[in-house]
């Protein structure tokens, strides 16, 4: 039988109007099983944004950053850490002063929290971290040693942009040069082309005046400059004002020697602790600080002060000497020391490495002007022993009453080191108490904490928050550290198997503590 047009156009449009819902519903299908994709994912932008002058950076821009600044330093930070909130003006109001230079020198940030990528690339563990990049070189970035104020990282950029030496050509410009600052270093080298990139034995003198930004460095090649400072070539040379004329101090090429020759001098005897002077202070790799707390108000105050600077030049490079003003500044180092201010005037002694503390008398001092060498016993901070210190399932302790607890022979004791203000400490603090709810009847097993800011225990530094430390029973007087997870789970098969773990679990690690003896201050 015949079809018309009109009706073969009818049978179509059925058929499809009976195909069109099975088609969607068959992509509906494959889109739910991942099949289809009904839109391609956004494709993020490599744009350059930036928040008061500092370029706000992620995976996606961070190359264009490099290849667009010659010189970028980078922040790697963390929103709730308290140094990196501290760091953010200064760096905001550096980012303002270097982003008017015509030198490309510019800021930017990181926040290391949401780039882990980026974090991990370039090893960042710790906040805030400083990398500066140069010429687009993403594989050697390079730690900023400057001080952490606006002033010291424009200083510290502008000294990385540009040369780092002056070049003196004749005996009046070396004079003016010299005069010009308290400490100078000058190289003298028989070589052209000084000013610029180094070669040949000027490598290292132009790498350590990069790095010293506090410290003016000049250079010169003229035969007359060297027969005027009686020099031979190669010799690097130290200016220093002193009172009642000059010094000079003839030094060779080692890199290492040099820039820790240099980084001494440009100290002065007693550095004031100011948040200018804390990164030069802690930078100078001296271990030892004699620190004198005063109150710069008071006159007879100040009197020590003129004999704590006359006893200092015999200890140079092997005891750094600091003064605390407990009016000023210096105020927030007391806590450290567990000192009050009305205790000045009043000196203490620590080894920065061990963190060991000693106290130190007028006499003391003055007894030792010609050997560093100190005999007091280690000052140990305590706090009064709380009158309900074993009231509630997690026990406080002090430094006052540590020892008995810690060391008591028939209990296993496991204790928190933390200090008030850590974050991570927070954190943990409702699992350790639920810890101690649950070993509260446990006739040998106490769960305890103490704070490690305001209380220290010989034999034992506390070096981050929360450390935890687990003293087992028995006359051994034993300490395991313990690095596993921390959760109630894990805690609980942790004492319940006698302080050990798992083989899968990570393992902690034991140390004997010997025998004990209290000092007091």
């Amino acid at each position: 039988m015949g079809c018309s047009k009109s009706q073969l156009l009818v049978v179509l449009l059925l058929s499809l109007a009976w195909l069109v819902p099975a088609w969607g519903e068959d992509k509906e299908a494959q889109v739910e099983e991942g099949v289809v994709e009904e839109e391609e994912e956004d494709v993020v932008s490599d744009e350059l944004l930036e928040e008061e002058g500092v370029l706000v950076l992620h995976q996606h821009n961070f190359e264009r950053a490099l290849r667009e600044h010659r010189l970028l330093l980078v922040e790697f930070y963390a929103p709730w850490c308290g140094h990196c909130q501290a760091l953010a003006p200064e760096f905001t109001r550096a980012a303002g002063i270097l982003k008017n230079d015509s030198a490309g020198l510019r800021l930017a940030k990181v926040d290391a929290m949401e780039e882990t990528d980026l974090s991990a690339e370039f090893g960042v563990t710790g906040y805030p971290v400083l990398k500066l990049f140069r010429d687009g070189n993403r594989t050697h970035p390079i730690d900023f040693t400057g001080t952490r104020d606006a002033e010291g990282i424009v200083r510290w950029m502008r000294r990385k942009a540009g040369p780092s030496t002056e070049l003196l050509q004749d005996e009046a410009s070396a004079q003016e040069f010299i005069a010009s600052q308290d400490v100078v270093v000058v190289g003298f080298f028989k070589v052209r082309g000084l000013v610029g990139r180094s070669r040949g034995s000027a490598q290292g003198f132009y790498e350590v005046a990069s790095d010293a930004v506090d410290v003016t460095f000049g250079v010169s090649n003229r035969t007359e400059l060297f027969q005027k400072y009686s020099v031979t070539p190669d010799t690097v040379c130290l200016f220093k004002k002193v009172r009642g004329g000059g010094a000079r101090h003839l030094l060779g090429l080692n890199k290492e020697e040099l820039s820790r020759f240099i980084g001494l001098h440009s100290l002065e005897l007693v550095m004031e602790f100011t948040s200018q002077n804390s990164p030069k202070i802690f930078g100078a790799k001296i271990l030892n600080h004699l620190l004198l707390f005063i109150n710069k108000t008071l006159e007879p105050h100040l009197e020590i002060l003129g004999s704590f600077r006359a006893a200092a030049p015999p200890f140079r490079g092997q005891v750094l000497f600091v003064l605390i003003d407990v009016n000023g500044e210096g105020a927030q180092v007391l806590q450290y020391f567990g000192l009050k201010s009305h205790e000045a005037p009043t000196m203490r002694f620590i080894n920065i490495e061990t963190n060991k503390k000693y106290p130190l008398s007028g006499s003391e001092l003055a007894n030792s002007t010609h050997s560093p060498s100190l005999s007091p016993q280690p000052h140990l901070m305590s706090e009064e022993v709380p009158e309900d210190w074993d009231k509630r399932p997690v026990k406080v302790l002090v430094g006052k009453n540590f020892e008995q607890v810690a060391y008591d022979e028939t209990k296993n004791v496991f204790v928190k080191f933390y200090a008030p203000w850590c974050t991570h400490c927070k954190e943990m603090a409702p699992v350790w108490e639920e810890l101690g709810e649950k070993y509260k009847d446990h006739e040998n097993i106490i769960i305890a904490k103490l704070d490690a800011t305001a209380n220290e225990i010989v034999n034992l530094t506390i070096r981050g928050y929360p450390s935890l430390h687990y003293f087992p029973a028995g006359p051994d007087r034993k300490m395991i550290e313990y690095k596993s997870a921390r959760d109630l789970e894990t805690f609980s098969k942790f004492l319940e198997n006698g302080g050990m773990l798992p083989a899968e679990d990570t393992q902690p690690v034991v140390s004997r503590v010997p025998g004990l003896q209290r000092a007091t201050a």
